[in-house]
């Protein structure tokens, strides 16, 4: 990915290189003691003012897109260089779309029929010095700062670099190699996996989500045996082990372990009348010993009457 990033670097420097090589020619004709004007430069028969107007504008929108190429490459480079342990996937892609709309926006730029044609255009350097130019340096972002007779071949070229066109010889070659038949057989595979791909893509999204919900209806997502089993065990205690723990309570009246040693009820004295009182000897309900529900009782009552003190007449 490295390289790809280098070779991208380099594309757009040789881009912006060239662009401002041809802006810096374009500043610098009308000053040379020769006499040659911007019509002499561009075409022997000359352009009027209007398409020269026309041709400057289109060059300068042309610099601003390439500028902002070049930005963009800059900076996905650096993210891919010092970046890339932490760079999601999301955002290589939107990254690729951002440079994929720009060069579409070149493109549709050259394109236009108000941008003139740039191949009816001749440059012709007039001034090649073995010097440095300041201007130029600044203009090229320090990348061409001389304008002499080993630069001029590459920047002004009008074929593609020698590494391309030795690529496109060995393209040619090959494809010289295979025969008809073989190169429309391969054709041929190709439609049919490029269509097979496209119908996957252009099939409804109805039929995608069908058959994601029918996958999982039939998906199974419990065990139908060990549901019955719990079933069972829940409901009719099949499986469950019959053994007791150790302190648990026998089987009998309930409470009868905490009963058996309570004491009983005491004696009730009822006072009666002044110095007459009543003793009752038998216990007033003494509970047994193995009735449930009932605590013992070991509190003593006395109930006195209450015709005998609340009376004022006492007889």
């Amino acid at each position: 990915m490295n390289g790809d990033s280098y070779q991208g670097a380099q594309v757009g420097a040789n881009v912006q290189s060239q662009v401002d090589t041809l802006r810096h020619v374009i500043s610098q004709t009308g000053g040379y003691s020769d006499g040659l004007t911007a019509n002499q430069m561009y075409s022997p028969q000359g352009i009027n003012q209007r398409e020269e107007k026309q041709l400057e504008a289109s060059v300068e929108s042309l610099i601003s897109r390439v500028a902002h190429l070049k930005n963009s490459l800059q900076s996905f480079i650096y993210k891919l260089e010092n970046e890339y342990d932490r760079l999601p996937w999301p955002s290589v892609l939107d990254n690729f779309a951002l440079l994929s709309g720009q060069l579409n926006t070149i493109n549709k730029l050259l394109r236009n029929e108000k941008t003139p044609s740039y191949r009816n255009q001749v440059i012709i350097p007039l001034l090649l010095s073995p010097d440095r130019d300041e201007e130029l340096a600044k203009l090229t972002e320090q990348r061409v700062p001389v304008f002499s007779h080993e630069i001029v071949p590459d920047h002004l070229r009008t074929k593609p670099d020698p590494e391309v066109e030795d690529q496109e010889k060995q393209l040619s070659a090959e494809a010289a190699r295979i025969g008809q038949e073989v190169a429309q057989k391969q054709i041929q595979t190709l439609n049919k996996l490029c269509s097979s791909l496209l119908e996957k893509l252009n099939s409804p999204r109805d039929d995608r989500d069908a058959e994601s919900s029918a996958l999982r209806q039939n998906k199974q997502w419990f065990n139908p045996t060990d549901t019955n089993a719990l079933v069972a065990a829940v409901g009719f205690g099949k499986g469950l082990s019959k053994c007791r723990p150790p302190n648990s309570v026998t089987p009998g009246h309930p409470g009868q372990a905490m009963m058996s040693g309570g004491p009983t009820l005491q004696q009730v004295t009822i006072a009666g009348a002044p110095g007459h009182q009543t003793g009752i000897g038998t216990s007033v309900a003494q509970q047994q010993p193995g009735q449930p529900g009932k605590m013992p009782s070991s509190i003593k009552t006395n109930i006195k009457s209450a015709s005998a003190s609340m009376h004022p007449y006492n007889r």
